[in-house]
């Protein structure tokens, strides 16, 4: 268990850059690591992340105080350890400037918080400018850069020096790389609703016996498994606080 509370934030500024399937692959990752989560969908009113995990997930509107304050009066009342906040399409800016408002980010900045922030880039160089826009409120936060090529993207539009002239604005800022999975199993995961954890184990959502495809469980496993080593590297587990325990379901099995 945590000593401090840990809050994640996923986003991006722009839209179809994949967030939610990081988000996602977050709440398996500390699940399978037996770190209690609990998460925040700002996709108000009909939150992506809540379909797949509505036992821990509430959807909220991160603009409102009220909802601001379901999320933040509550880091040190409840009990998981960690807070996962999807922030929603075109806001992550807003979004961390409300947490500069509240005060926040000085709670983090003075360690009385832990607090990552999983900024998901797209291929072109506006997703570049995004950086140079939310570097400012990076200061007491991890800040990992994501390239994600779930959508099948091409980071064609970045030549190196372009990308390491944006990169190196930012000090501390990790790279992370969440591979390509197979459209048809992708699509799969989609259809069943159900977490990537619980598609490999074959579960539905509430844990009963599923039927999936062989094929398509083995293309997610592989993926996911890759996706873990990526946040093993990142010493996620020992960041949020918690103390890696024996990792439970998952990409071994």
């Amino acid at each position: 268990m945590a000593t401090k509370p840990a809050v994640v934030v996923v986003g991006a500024d722009k839209g179809g850059v994949g967030k939610t399937t990081v988000s996602r692959t977050l709440l398996d990752y500390f699940s399978a690591n037996n770190v209690p989560t609990r998460a925040f969908d700002t996709e108000s009113p009909r939150g992506t992340l809540k379909r797949f995990h509505p036992d821990i997930t509430e959807i909220v509107d991160m603009t409102t105080t009220a909802d601001q304050m379901k999320i933040f009066d509550t880091l040190n009342a409840t009990s998981p350890s960690v807070t996962v906040i999807d922030v929603r399409a075109g806001l992550l800016s807003p979004a961390l400037a409300s947490l500069r408002d509240i005060g926040f980010l000085d709670a983090a900045k003075a360690g009385q918080i832990t607090f990552a922030v999983f900024h998901i880039l797209g291929p072109s160089i506006a997703s570049l400018d995004e950086i140079a826009e939310t570097a400012g409120f990076m200061t007491g936060a991890k800040y990992f850069l994501v390239k994600n090529f779930i959508n099948d993207t091409q980071f064609f539009q970045w030549d190196q020096a372009t990308y390491n002239s944006y990169f190196h604005r930012i000090k501390d800022a990790t790279e992370l790389t969440i591979p390509k999975l197979n459209e048809m199993a992708y699509e799969q995961v989609e259809v069943s609703s159900v977490p990537f954890l619980k598609f490999v184990a074959n579960k539905g959502i509430h844990d009963e016996a599923a039927n999936y495809s062989f094929v398509l469980r083995g293309y997610v496993r592989h993926w996911l498994a890759n996706v873990w080593s990526e946040f093993d590297r990142i010493r996620l587990t020992d960041i949020v606080g918690s103390k890696p325990a024996a990792r439970s379901g998952g990409s071994e099995k």
